[in-house]
């Protein structure tokens, strides 16, 4: 007699489908980032080049912005694409020049850092558009932008992610500056030697370069 206490046998599972293979994620896009500060440097330029051109001793804000110069100046600046990367060209005035280029030499020059706040202040809409264009250029181009600027400028660019930036020690943006000015002219200098560099050249170049600085603001 079977006991009351025997198991029936199991039942025998069916195999399990094989694992479909795990599918990765689409590659993201290129990342790119935009600053509006080389924009407003490059309409200082514009109009600083302006008014000595017109023979005046110094920068005269009210003579060189008005609506008819700005329009000019705006027309002058053009968002291309260029050996396959995006860039700003500042063409008129006798001016031909390519913003990646010179942002930390001739954008950053004390022609234009003494007079960017005043151009700043008449320009905020024009380069409100341009960066809009821009951003839009960029974005059709399959490139994911990351737009830089204060907040007067960006807050106008159609976009739903926002992230504001603090600093403890604003200090630090200036010297930041003055750092990026320092090294790219001395890069130009020790690249004006032609051969490779010794250490003392490098030296000698950024020490020329530091004077020169100091000059200018003297």
């Amino acid at each position: 007699m079977a006991s009351p206490f025997a198991s029936s046998p199991s039942p025998v599972s069916a195999p399990l489908p094989p694992r479909p293979p795990l599918t990765p994620p689409p590659p993201s896009p290129p990342q790119v980032t935009w600053s509006n500060g080389n924009v407003f440097r490059s309409l200082t330029l514009l109009a600083a080049t302006w008014c000595e051109q017109q023979g005046m001793a110094a920068f005269d804000g009210a003579a060189a912005l008005t609506a008819p110069n700005l329009a000019d100046f705006m027309g002058m600046l053009a968002f291309e694409k260029i050996d396959g990367e995006w860039d700003i060209k500042i063409t008129g005035l006798g001016l031909d020049l390519r913003v990646s280029q010179v942002k930390n030499t001739d954008l950053k020059g004390p022609k234009v850092a003494k007079n960017i706040p005043t151009v700043a202040e008449r320009t905020q809409g024009d380069v409100v558009n341009f960066a809009a264009a821009a951003t839009k250029k960029m974005g059709a181009d399959g490139l994911n932008v990351l737009l830089e600027g204060r907040e007067a400028t960006v807050d106008y660019v159609p976009t739903p992610y926002r992230y504001t930036l603090t600093m403890s020690d604003t200090i630090v943006l200036g010297q930041r500056r003055a750092a990026q000015r320092l090294a790219a002219a001395a890069q130009a200098l020790v690249a004006a030697l032609g051969n490779t560099p010794d250490g003392n050249a490098v030296k000698d170049a950024v020490t020329s370069s530091l004077a020169t600085m100091v000059g200018e603001m003297a």
